[in-house]
């Protein structure tokens, strides 16, 4: 077989999470082979990596040398970072500077880190100035990469709802009525990154926000309403039901403080032709009410 030939092999960090996971589906939707790193090869997220035809290797970002073997003889990387892990914002800088410092070792081609919009903004909300501290990391190593910078997950609007009272699907978040807020699906996230990492170079700047949405608090609840087949009302929260959380609580300022993402829905769409809006996104999912 000509070795031009032969597709590039793409290591996946948490590949049995929902960016990797959705990044490792969509490369092997595509016919490119996947080294999908994970912690437990038994799982049965990985299993079905496996079962797809995916390499499963073992990796854990706080074993530096587990990174590097892992992505010794990969062409790419996707990789994405958490402050959710109990460590925090900090745990998240060492956790990407350790990935860097692994592709870099081996000389990876090209990287695409999955960030968040807005970080190169100076948002000041302390989740998304981790990953602008990881983006800073991998240009100060002089690593090809590219910044993938998704918004606001629609998934974060079913986590705790919407629920159906008296006959109405009622949506609560604390954000004024009338701001847009931007929205992607994870989904599509696995899909722009395999794009990128198919075509490296393929956005000006190696950095893009990624959008498949954008609708304020009422028309989010009238999207809800109407896949139950019922009215939608919005309820705007005050910040105090944050309980004090000083991340979400910069965050949802930062949101009805405009602009705040800045993604642009044409460029999106040159990654992923097919972008989820909310109500598309919700007939894909078959999303039902509580209540």
């Amino acid at each position: 077989m000509d070795s031009s030939s032969v597709s590039p092999v793409v290591a996946v960090v948490g590949a049995t999470g929902q960016q990797g996971g959705a990044a490792a589906r969509a490369l092997l939707d595509a016919g490119v082979r996947v080294r999908a790193l994970v912690r437990d090869p038994g799982k049965a997220a990985a299993q079905a990596l496996a079962a797809r035809g995916a390499d499963l290797v073992r990796a854990d970002l706080r074993d530096p040398e587990s990174l590097r073997t892992a992505f010794r003889g990969a062409d790419q990387v996707f990789a994405m970072t958490t402050f959710a892990d109990g460590r925090g914002v900090d745990g998240e800088v060492v956790d990407g500077r350790a990935l860097a410092d692994a592709a870099a070792d081996v000389g990876v081609e090209h990287l695409v880190y999955s960030s968040v919009g807005g970080a190169e903004r100076e948002t000041r909300v302390p989740h998304f100035e981790s990953k602008r501290r990881v983006e800073e990391h991998i240009t100060a190593l002089g690593l090809p990469a590219t910044f993938l910078r998704p918004v606001f997950f629609l998934e974060n609007l079913t986590a705790q709802g919407p629920a159906v009272e008296d006959g109405v699907v009622v949506v609560r978040l604390p954000l004024p009525a009338d701001v847009p807020l931007q929205m992607v699906a994870v989904q599509d996230i696995g899909v722009a990154a395999a794009a990128l990492l198919r075509e490296p170079g393929r956005v000006p700047g190696g950095a893009v926000e990624l959008v498949g949405d954008e609708r304020t608090g009422a028309q989010i609840a009238e999207a809800f309403g109407a896949a139950a087949g019922l009215p939608g009302r919005y309820e705007a929260l005050p910040l105090s039901v944050l309980g004090g959380d000083e991340d979400m609580t910069r965050m949802f300022r930062w949101f009805a403080e405009l602009p705040a993402y800045q993604g642009h829905l044409a460029t999106s769409r040159t990654l992923v032709p097919d972008l989820h809006d909310l109500p598309g996104w919700l007939r894909s999912t078959g999303w039902t009410p509580a209540g």
